[in-house]
């Protein structure tokens, strides 16, 4: 099991080599380390990512903005995950972070403390906004996970559904005068939720999948 210890020497000799005196345990600090007249540097040492790591580093900013948080580095999608991530929240929190690879001390400063101003992204918000838009009512709850929730293209897919379930077979253009569903041909040709089979050109039905999603989801709202 890894020990919070294991990383002190590495982080040691890598602040060491850019000429900083270092010490360990000083007052409320894992790692406090000078230069000449320079602000410290503070590094708390944890041997995971976690809550308390981030409470500890922030409280530590009251000392000095120089603050660095520091964890193993491990291995796989998932701490790669992790690390990208939480790298993202240092810098959001005005934080440094350094990874240390325990098998050879090999230490890698990922983000350095310093001011943030996170830069919006207009396509991402313009997508968010153009779903609220679109989407019929608030068929979901907020916080839920490990559900299929309801977007506005799941909505279109069950209208299109429901209008299969009622009429059989039908051509997408009829589909589309029915429900209103602008994209009802290419939303039933594509069929990602495998719920539309194609009988003939331009006429869908409803598979046995698409009968379960409307069982599933009960009937669409009506626009």
């Amino acid at each position: 099991m890894v020990k919070e210890t294991e990383l002190y020497g590495p982080v040691k000799a890598y602040l060491e080599g850019q000429g900083y005196e270092v010490k360990a345990e000083v007052g409320a600090a894992d790692l406090v380390a000078v230069r000449e007249n320079e602000e410290p540097v503070i590094v708390e040492l944890k041997t995971r990512f976690s809550l308390a790591l981030f409470h500890q580093a922030v409280a530590r900013q009251g000392l000095t903005d120089l603050v660095y948080v520091a964890v193993p580095r491990g291995t796989g999608r998932g701490f790669l995950k992790a690390l990208k991530e939480n790298t993202a929240l240092c810098r959001r929190l005005g934080l440094g972070l350094i990874t240390v690879r325990l098998r050879d001390g090999f230490v890698e400063a990922h983000c350095d403390p310093g001011p943030y101003a996170p830069r919006i992204s207009k396509p991402k918000r313009q997508r968010l906004l153009r779903e609220f838009s679109r989407r019929v009512g608030d068929p979901n709850t907020g916080g839920a996970t490990r559900v299929a929730l309801v977007t506005a293209y799941r909505q279109d897919a069950l209208r299109c559904a429901a209008h299969l379930a009622e009429h059989g077979p039908s051509r997408g253009r009829d589909v589309k005068a029915a429900t209103g569903v602008d994209r009802a041909t290419t939303l039933m040709r594509d069929d990602h939720y495998g719920w539309f089979d194609k009988v003939e050109k331009g006429i869908y039905a409803l598979t046995p999948k698409g009968a379960e999603g409307l069982a599933l989801y009960d009937r669409p709202v009506e626009r």
